[in-house]
């Protein structure tokens, strides 16, 4: 640049230095969307944070195990990244992935699911996001079973769609759902309903039959299912939790939510899918442009190697977490001050402590008393005050020490 060009923009450079740096009142007036100023608060969030802030603090609020991810899923992803697997992806995934995706279904359930119904995506939070923004508009109604992952009530609230929250029911036996009262939830406004089974936080799993019911109200209705399914491997029952996707039709109004990081212990990975309508691919595809553009490249080559080789993993996990689940029936048995229906499926204990009706007040006193870090349960629903959610996916040391500074809190 010439030196008269430079004298030019000089007095422009200076009066830019010479700006008033912002003040608290002139953030205050700056406008972001109203729909934000209505979320409701995430409590959960807000209370790990708080124990991050504590030394020797244990953390069983949130929702991942304590292992790595497996050095053959790893391994995967760092040959990709040799091989220069680095480059734009298509927005739905690479077709490998997506074939795999095909053949994990085949090999698990016996489905015949063509890869145009399966879309790769950047987590499962991005799957749900990209389901729910496709179908959902101001002012729809969804209806909710609770308890539910906060998250997916915000992703809702974004949309500034209306949440409906139906509770499961607790009893001895587990948690039960009302389909009368899920039925009649239901109005001319229902666009969605939101259903995930196997359940974070309660480890509810949704019956085939129930399942059979709910698809014919939508289908009578025209409403869609968002079914999440994140959890469907981390059952200690059986091979894998029923899925809408084993009696729904190609057309039917569907959407099925998974993700990697449950099974995979890929949280940091941030991979997910989405099963949608034969109808779906190009809105998937169109709003996946305007997101992120879809997942990393190098990541999906080791998320092929996790469906294909991944199941003795899986395995190996759910014997250290069931082992753990019991350990944990067996204190919550002798403390006659918890409440606990037990859990058929996923990595959590979703419990209650007769005389803490405060369930916040006292997550903060677990934290500052006994080094233990739980979620709140009433950030999973309007109804689960009083409740706490604990993750039981860590090593057998780590829950025994849990156990230890729980009772000396809440012991009998």
């Amino acid at each position: 640049m010439t030196q008269p060009a430079l004298e030019a923009i000089r007095p422009s450079v200076t009066k830019i230095n010479m700006m008033k740096t912002p003040t608290a009142d002139d953030l205050e007036d700056m406008h972001f969307r109203s729909v934000l100023e209505r979320l409701t608060p995430n409590q959960g969030a807000q209370m790990l944070r708080y124990g991050w802030q504590r030394e020797g603090v244990i953390s069983l609020a949130q929702g991942e195990g304590s292992s790595k991810t497996p050095d053959f899923i790893a391994g995967a992803a760092y040959k990709a990244l040799q091989d220069g697997k680095t480059f734009y992806a298509p927005a739905l995934g690479v077709p490998e992935l997506r074939q795999e995706i095909s053949n994990y279904y085949q090999r698990l359930m016996g489905l015949n699911l063509p890869t145009s119904r399966i879309f790769a995506t950047g987590s499962g939070t991005t799957a749900m996001h990209l389901a729910l923004t496709s179908i959902l508009e101001d002012g729809d109604d969804v209806v909710a079973v609770t308890p539910i992952w906060k998250n997916l009530l915000g992703a809702v609230e974004l949309t500034q769609s209306k949440i409906i929250q139906v509770p499961l029911e607790p009893d001895e036996s587990g948690w039960h759902l009302d389909l009368e009262k899920l039925f009649d939830a239901c109005t001319n406004k229902t666009k969605a309903i939101l259903i995930v089974s196997p359940s974070n936080p309660t480890g509810w799993i949704m019956p085939e039959h129930d399942m059979k019911a709910v698809l014919e109200f939508a289908r009578d209705r025209g409403i869609w299912i968002v079914a999440d399914e994140v959890y469907h491997r981390l059952t200690f029952d059986r091979p894998y939790a029923p899925s809408f996707l084993e009696i729904a039709a190609p057309e039917d109004r569907l959407f099925s939510v998974n993700s990697f990081s449950k099974a995979y212990a890929m949280t940091g990975w941030r991979l997910g899918w989405l099963v949608g309508p034969a109808a779906s691919e190009s809105v998937i595809r169109d709003i996946a442009l305007y997101d992120n553009m879809g997942p990393p490249t190098y990541a999906q080559y080791g998320a092929i190697e996790a469906l294909r080789h991944g199941e003795d993993w899986i395995n190996d996990q759910l014997t250290l977490w069931k082992g753990n689940r019991d350990k944990l029936r067996t204190y919550f048995k002798k403390n006659d001050r918890i409440t606990w229906p037990d859990s058929e499926a996923s990595f959590y204990a979703f419990f209650k402590v007769d005389g803490e009706p405060d369930c916040v007040a006292l997550s903060k006193r677990l934290i500052d008393e006994a080094a233990l870090s739980l979620a709140p349960g009433c950030a999973f629903g309007k109804d689960c005050a009083g409740w706490l959610r604990l993750c039981f996916a860590v090593s057998e040391d780590k829950i025994d020490e849990a156990i230890k500074r729980l009772d000396q809190m809440i012991g009998c």
